[in-house]
């Protein structure tokens, strides 16, 4: 199990029973806001395994057992033009 970093892509893959708002009061939202598999990126790492991680509809904090690493697509792709040259 390894740690995430600032700028790290991770994916829900279980939901937990409710959701910390990441603001400087909390606030507890409902689960639902995120869906299973949906992406966000780690803003910060908080006391114990929370971290700070923005989503579509918002940013909240939670434990690193609800979220992975998500695949990163780093490899590039060669692209061509209408004759078939690559573009770099």
């Amino acid at each position: 199990m390894s740690d995430f970093a600032v700028g790290d892509r991770v994916r829900v893959v279980t939901l937990p029973p409710y959701l910390k708002t990441a603001d400087t009061m909390p606030m507890l939202r409902p689960p639902d806001l995120v869906q299973i598999g949906e992406e966000g990126i780690v803003v910060d790492r908080r006391p114990s395994s929370y971290w700070g991680v923005k989503f579509e509809r918002g940013t909240f904090l939670i434990d690193r057992q609800y979220i992975e690493a998500a695949q990163s697509h780093t490899r590039e792709e060669p692209v061509s033009d209408s004759t078939g040259n690559d573009i770099k």
